[in-house]
């Protein structure tokens, strides 16, 4: 396998795990934290929720990598490729997923809120600019994709957890 390969795979999953780290978990919390769920609770929601979908990005990485390979080949048997792909999934998914609960362990639920979706969003800024920047394409227009798509992720939450508060 050539480098570029090797590097466009950690490239994606890097990518796909920040992204998808940063919208579902800012988008979970703040749909929890929108109907004053007591901080504990968020804390405890957060993090199992960045440990599970940590560990099942890694693995949807591991076996969709090890399924091309296996397509590919027509062989079968774990491969580096595979394994570092999910490693690369995983670290990323991991530790951005603690760039939007890390608010609500600092300050009070309120203000952990919106610091939460600011710091999450401008994380989402940055990965779009390196990603764009790797690329070579236009940085405006994926910064904004990206924010799009993060704010979307906000406001479903956000929407969800007041429905469901209210009615529950």
């Amino acid at each position: 396998m050539e480098k570029s390969e090797q590097k466009t795979i950690y490239l994606r999953n890097f990518v796909f795990g920040v992204e998808d780290s940063l919208v579902s978990t800012v988008g979970l919390l703040s749909g929890i934290a929108a109907v004053n769920t007591p901080r504990a609770t968020i804390l405890l929601t957060g993090t199992v929720l960045i440990f599970v979908e940590a560990f099942s990005m890694a693995a949807g990485s591991f076996l969709t990598e090890h399924s091309v390979e296996d397509y590919l080949r027509e062989k079968s048997g774990v491969n580096r490729r595979s394994l570092r792909g999910s490693l690369a999934m995983f670290l990323s998914y991991f530790l951005s997923g603690f760039i939007p609960l890390l608010p609500y362990l600092i300050f009070e639920t309120s203000l952990g809120f919106i610091v939460s979706i600011i710091a999450s969003l401008f994380a989402l800024f940055l990965l779009s600019l390196i990603s764009a920047k790797m690329a070579n394409v236009n940085s405006f227009r994926v910064a904004m994709r990206m924010l799009l798509v993060g704010g979307i992720a906000i406001a479903v939450g956000i929407t969800v957890g007041k429905v469901l508060g209210a009615t529950l």
